[in-house]
């Protein structure tokens, strides 16, 4: 913190000096104005002390003034970090590589970011190729790899709330930072000079009408999105002659830049009937039909729902704004629609794979330690490989890099978010390839007169019925973040050895555990099969419990039976927890 009140002044009012947005140079003369009056500068200290903390995810904060919040200023310091920092690998590797491809979702301000940090990179001495227009995350990424670029930045915030916005950076593998990347690059931002901020204008000039940015066509129709579609073709491969059999779906792009992109793929797959949600088909940066733009909030799929019930559709698959995460509705055996879990969808996926491939001893599947246990089993049956990362998707992408470059094949990875990757196609999670994935699976299930949840209930009576449930508990500012971290200390000095009536047989405290799979995560192994992993939120405020329950089928009971048994064990394994865990932070 600065602590000296005319310090404060005199960094807030540099701030507004240089910062082009007209609406920033007000929030920020108010702001003075305020603490100068109240001879208070708490909250001007707060909004100009350091800056947005830059990690793996890059940077996610709440549009407006100061290095706290995201704008143009702020994109400019990390910018040019980020550029310091290539070029200094780009030096001691002695290459002349020096592309970085830029893209951007349609959030407000977006497009403004992206050409600021086109604008900067470029001055630099660094080739940019910006996006023509807005963009899917997982189009991005693919670019990256495609275009040979040293790195990417993709302007998003994916599904956070219409107030915010993020810079996300991918490495020149297509696959988002890890350690020590983000820490060597935030340490590169810290280095800028303030007059390197101030004096950026005239390089900007100089460097772009030199002609190191050039627009980049990352549309469906370009060749970029030629390439992709092609290779997301034989991966896929020819769906079967199903010539009865065609499939409605309806699709909504939650107000993001899905739409364009999904509506060409399913067109090119000549048995989907799409059916848009007119609502939340355009993109829309308030996201004014749902009161947060995640598929998996209540509620955000109503109008999915009630477009699907009317056009009497199969299922609904739907992408939260950046179009890298998948949510999927299908029909119950009952003719409800009903939502399927990740875990769930992931199970599918994994189940459609090893039951249509000619499977190898060099296979692997991956997800992370907070999802179910489900994909482990059905590996270990069939002896495909099964690799384990934290949680984050760019762990899933580098553990499936690490893979690929021993010669083995990777099929799948996924995680409980909703994420998924299938093939390599994408070193991230890519929302569009698995919808077009899921279609396909969809497709053949109809064609044998089977449903989705159908073809789990194969999976469960082979592997077991696997339930799991996610408890957050949120806990705003200073004194939620001190008592989220009592509560992890409280699990570690006081060991728990029976949860739920049922002895702890495996804790696991991934704070001693080797890299990378080292974090701030503990993991109980329960000796009735059910299992509970504890972690803080790495992005938001609050404390993440994964509570899971196993069930071997019994021939005498229906699933539906069984499934009620299991949600009831379910429900009592996360009650009873959480009662040992007040009981433990009490005492």
């Amino acid at each position: 913190m600065l602590n000296d009140p005319q310090a404060i002044l005199t960094r807030a009012e540099a701030w507004k000096s240089i910062d082009p947005n007209p609406k920033n140079q007000l929030e920020i003369a108010e702001l003075i104005k305020q603490a100068q009056d109240s001879n208070d500068f708490t909250d001007l200290e707060h909004r100009f002390s350091g800056r947005l903390h830059f990690g793996t995810a890059g940077l996610r904060g709440t549009i407006g003034a100061g290095p706290h919040q995201m704008n143009q200023i702020l994109i400019r310091w990390v910018s040019l970090g980020l550029a310091d920092y290539l070029n200094q690998i780009l030096n001691s590797a002695q290459t002349t590589t020096s592309k970085v491809v830029i893209a951007y979702d349609a959030r407000d301000q977006s497009d403004v970011f992206a050409q600021e940090a086109a604008d900067c990179l470029s001055s630099q001495g660094f080739n940019v190729e910006l996006s023509q227009g807005i963009c899917p995350t997982p189009i991005l990424a693919f670019a990256v790899c495609q275009r040979q670029a040293v790195a990417g930045i993709m302007v998003t915030a994916s599904h956070n709330p219409p107030q915010d916005n993020g810079f996300k950076v991918y490495w020149g593998n297509g696959a988002q930072i890890i350690p020590p990347q983000d820490h060597e690059i935030s340490t590169a931002i810290d280095q800028v000079a303030w007059s390197r901020l101030t004096s950026l204008d005239s390089s900007i000039s100089h460097s772009t009408q030199a002609g190191q940015i050039t627009e980049i066509d990352l549309s469906p129709s370009g060749q970029l999105g030629q390439a992709y579609q092609s290779q997301l073709k034989d991966h896929l491969g020819r769906s079967e002659d199903q010539s009865s059999t065609r499939l409605k779906v309806v699709y909504t792009p939650m107000h993001g830049v899905g739409g364009t992109w999904f509506e060409a793929l399913c067109k090119s797959m000549n048995f989907v009937q799409f059916i848009p949600v007119q609502e939340q088909f355009e993109p829309d940066p308030r996201f004014s039909t749902v009161s947060f733009p995640n598929p998996e909030e209540p509620g955000a799929l109503d109008l999915a729902k009630a477009c699907a019930n009317q056009e009497n559709a199969d299922l609904i698959l739907a992408h939260d704004p950046d179009a890298d995460r998948l949510a999927v509705v299908a029909r119950d055996p009952n003719g409800l629609l009903k939502a399927f879990t990740g875990d769930q969808v992931g199970a599918l996926v994994a189940h459609e794979l090893f039951s249509t491939l000619e499977l190898q001893s060099n296979d692997m599947v991956a997800t992370t330690i907070v999802s179910s246990s489900l994909l482990s089993v059905m590996a270990k049956r069939l002896g495909v490989q099964y690799a384990e990362t934290l949680t984050g998707f760019k762990w899933i992408a580098n553990r499936a890099l690490a893979h690929q470059k021993t010669g083995g094949r990777f099929l799948f990875g996924y995680e409980e978010a909703i994420g998924y990757s299938l093939f390599g196609l994408v070193n991230d999670k890519d929302g569009l390839s698995a919808g077009c994935f899921v279609l396909n699976m969809a497709l053949r299930a109809k064609a044998k007169g089977l449903s989705l949840w159908d073809r789990l209930a194969e999976v469960y009576q082979q592997d077991g019925l696997y339930l799991s449930s996610l408890i957050s508990r949120v806990r705003d500012g200073n004194q939620g973040k001190q008592e989220i971290t009592s509560w992890m200390k409280a699990l570690r000095d006081h060991p728990l050895t029976i949860i739920n009536g049922s002895e702890v047989i495996d804790f696991t405290d991934f704070s001693q555990a080797p890299s990378p799979l080292t974090g701030n995560v503990l993991r109980y192994q329960l000796a009735d099969g059910s299992r509970i992993i504890v972690r803080p939120s790495g992005t938001e405020p609050k404390l993440k419990l994964y509570f899971e329950v196993c069930i071997a089928l019994q021939t005498e009971q229906t699933l539906e039976e069984q499934q009620y048994k299991g949600q009831k064990l379910l429900d009592e394994l996360g009650q009873n927890f959480l009662r040992q865990l007040d009981s433990l932070s009490c005492s």
